[in-house]
């Protein structure tokens, strides 16, 4: 679905929106104690036609982020240099299309996701980098392993790089901190009890992109910050 009364921004627009953005996350992410070179924008292009995607390609952008399969396709086809990201929930009839476009794919919100996608990715010889997702509220809208499942669970590693989470819709600076915090504990529990490395945090959104590189995320997903809102 294109958005609706909204003129797609022209790709110097996008490059002064995100070079900004960045910017001020990074500053965000050295002030609270992070490496600010490690905090990357993922541009969500979602809902988007691929012009908007080429406009961002265009920019210079290399991290776009698309949350259905069959949407992204094409957008990939036309940008294949591009590191396309799968941020949405992932069916199980798509995990084979999805790891022959994804390098890499945010939402995995099971271990029996994470163990088919591991199948798949051996029989296409592929090697897409994967993040689980954690409910940390526990909210029941919400995708994603609980703490404890992801504690007690026995996981397989391979392609593992991280966690993933999303803050409530209207959460406060302060309640998203915590969510994203958690996270980032969780993370540094989970290395030591596994004996695992996992480099990379997925959180925080245009309306949360503070909150999340205060506590260490390094990968943030913005779509309306660069692109616009969506109706």
């Amino acid at each position: 679905m294109q958005i609706v009364g909204s003129e797609p921004p022209s790709s110097s627009q996008i490059r002064e929106r995100h070079d900004r953005l960045l910017a001020r996350l990074r500053r965000t992410a050295e002030a609270n104690g992070h490496d600010p070179e490690r905090l990357r924008i993922v541009a969500v292009t979602k809902t988007w036609p691929a012009d908007v995607a080429r406009a961002a390609h265009d920019a210079g952008l290399t991290l776009l982020g698309e949350s259905r399969v069959q949407e992204a396709e094409p957008k990939i086809a036309a940008l294949p240099t591009i590191e396309w990201h799968f941020i949405g929930r992932l069916q199980s009839n798509k995990v084979r299309r999805a790891v022959r476009g994804f390098a890499v794919i945010h939402s995995v919100d099971s271990v029996d996701l994470l163990r088919r996608i591991g199948e798949i990715a051996h029989e296409e010889g592929r090697s897409p980098r994967l993040l689980l997702q954690v409910n940390i509220t526990g909210e029941g809208a919400k995708g994603g392993l609980s703490p404890d499942e992801l504690i007690s669970r026995a996981l397989p590693t391979g392609g593992l790089v991280g966690l993933m989470t999303i803050a409530p819709m209207g959460a406060s600076v302060e309640q998203a901190r915590s969510i994203f915090g958690r996270l980032r504990d969780l993370r540094d529990r989970l290395e030591d009890a596994a004996g695992i490395r996992l480099p990379e945090l997925s959180m925080g959104m245009s309306a949360d992109a503070d909150a999340a590189a205060a506590e260490g995320a390094t990968l943030v997903r913005i779509g309306t910050a660069l692109f616009g809102p969506r109706s």
